[in-house]
C-alpha cells in the first residue's frame, strides 16, 4: 500500500525546501501521484527515489 503525502510533507521528509520538491517535478525526477483538492500528492517512496537521484545516489541494483 502506498502512502500519499503533500508537497510540504514530502519536503519535510526529504529534508529539503518545498521549492526543491517543485524543482524535482520540473526536472522529471518526481511525478505527482494524484491530487487532493488543489494540492498535488506524492508517493513517499517516489520522493525518496527522487532524493537519491538529485543527490547522485542512485542505488538501482536491477542492472
Amino acid at each position: 500500500m502506498s502512502c500519499f503525502i503533500t508537497g510540504e510533507l514530502a519536503a519535510a521528509e526529504a529534508g529539503v525546501a518545498p521549492a526543491t520538491i517543485r524543482k524535482w517535478v520540473q526536472l522529471g525526477h518526481l511525478k505527482a501521484a494524484g491530487r487532493q483538492g488543489r494540492r498535488l500528492m506524492y508517493r513517499l517512496e517516489d520522493v525518496f527515489a527522487a532524493e537519491r537521484i538529485a543527490r547522485g545516489r542512485n542505488t538501482d541494483t536491477s542492472a
